[in-house]
């Protein structure tokens, strides 16, 4: 969904992503609901509520005074999630009135959006594709690589390159030419049922790249574990586990595996067994809290209170603002949680979390497979970033996963 900003005779578009796994508690996307235009699927409503009800409020204001402007559409909106306009809408002008403020203040836009930014992000590239982002039988949602060992993005970003390249070809000789179709997120999605069996070949790949797992590319998950649990159990690898043995099951992982990244490890309302895995692993691995907070501050506190995770992972359209989710960017960081920028599985061509990422010196950044045009976008309006910065330009390698320790 596309909206646009004008001031006088310039203007600026943003477009915002979807997600296909979403947390509960995350603010509504607004759709049609008629099953005869694109499967219900449509953002007309979206649309209208953009040009009756938010447009003609916004003449006259500042763009900008983002705080003004997005306090305003909430107030027209009047609900918990955002449901009567849309977090849709509401987001999609809440960017481009970012963007137009940048350009009127004449700075790129990541130097807008933040003081003193001019940190690259590690890039975590979900490579193996399983869960709601795939057809396949593994559970966990996401494999990553994390190509931590350099002194640049740019070296980064290549190392990735290879390594997913390598993948493919380590995926074809196991599986043949037809199990490199890829997924939602660009990664692949070969006929793999088990975690292990995943973690394997992503330590294949990164030697037969050239590299050392563990010294120069760590890995990832994202378990997305709501999806795989019903009924007080987690169904994964062929197996029913109670929370207790799946805290277990992740422990062992991470003993077998240079495991740095553990996202959603429980579902998104066990506050008390992320907490247990944090204090388990926490001093070693970032566990990420994705579904468990979504990008919202009330649940945010509550894990900081709780020591669920110690990482915040950032969806502004989880939340529908800009300026709220910049809040609880602030609110991670004061509390010694790592932040990590993310997309989303429907992500689109729009690059501005890329700029997002520098502008809050966040460190890390998820968008991807190094493939398909919408992540790719990304990858390049960062290497351009890093170019335009110059020698001012910082990468924090493996140091980024250490800021919540």
């Amino acid at each position: 969904m596309e909206a646009v900003a004008y001031a006088g005779d310039i203007f600026e578009t943003a477009v915002v992503p979807s997600g296909a796994s979403t947390g509960k508690h995350e603010a509504l996307e607004l759709r049609d609901g008629d099953p005869k235009r694109f499967r219900g699927l449509g953002v007309l409503k979206a649309v209208e509520n953009i040009q009756i009800a938010i447009a003609p409020r916004l003449v006259g204001l500042d763009p900008r005074e983002q705080a003004k402007v997005d306090q305003l559409m909430l107030e027209l909106d009047g609900t918990p999630n955002k449901s009567r306009l849309g977090a849709n809408a509401i987001l999609a002008v809440s960017l481009a009135v970012a963007k137009l403020a940048a350009r009127i203040e004449a700075k790129p836009l990541y130097a807008y959006l933040g003081v003193g930014a001019r940190t690259l992000p590690v890039p975590l590239m979900n490579v193996i594709n399983g869960g709601k982002h795939a057809g396949t039988g593994l559970r966990i949602q996401e494999f990553m690589i994390i190509p931590a060992s350099t002194h640049t993005f740019k070296d980064s970003l290549r190392m990735g390159v290879e390594t997913y390249h390598a993948l493919k070809t380590v995926i074809q000789e196991e599986h043949g030419k037809q199990a490199v179709n890829v997924g939602d997120e660009g990664g692949f999605a070969p006929p793999i049922n088990q975690t292990s069996e995943a973690l394997e070949e992503l330590m294949k790949a990164v030697s037969e790249a050239g590299y050392v797992p563990g010294k120069d590319i760590f890995l990832g998950l994202d378990a997305a574990s709501s999806e795989f649990y019903e009924n007080g159990e987690y169904k994964i690898d062929g197996r029913e586990k109670s929370p207790d043995q799946l805290l277990d099951y992740y422990v062992q992982l991470v003993q077998s595996f240079p495991i740095r990244y553990l996202e959603d490890p429980f579902e998104q309302e066990d506050f008390e067994h992320t907490a247990k895995i944090t204090k388990k692993v926490g001093e070693k691995v970032q566990v990420v809290g994705d579904d468990i907070f979504v990008t919202n501050v009330s649940r945010l506190k509550r894990g900081i209170r709780t020591g669920a995770a110690n990482a915040l992972l950032l969806k502004v359209n989880q939340v529908g603002t800009l300026t709220e989710a910049k809040e609880a960017v602030d609110t991670a960081v004061h509390s010694n949680y790592a932040v990590v920028t993310s997309h989303r599985s429907g992500e689109t061509e729009d690059a501005f979390i890329a700029d997002l990422a520098v502008g809050i010196n966040c460190g890390e950044i998820k968008t991807g497979a190094p493939c398909r045009g919408e992540r790719t976008a990304k990858y390049n309006r960062l290497l351009r970033i890093e170019e335009e910065l110059g020698s001012q330009a910082q990468f924090p390698g493996l140091s980024a996963f250490e800021k919540s320790r």
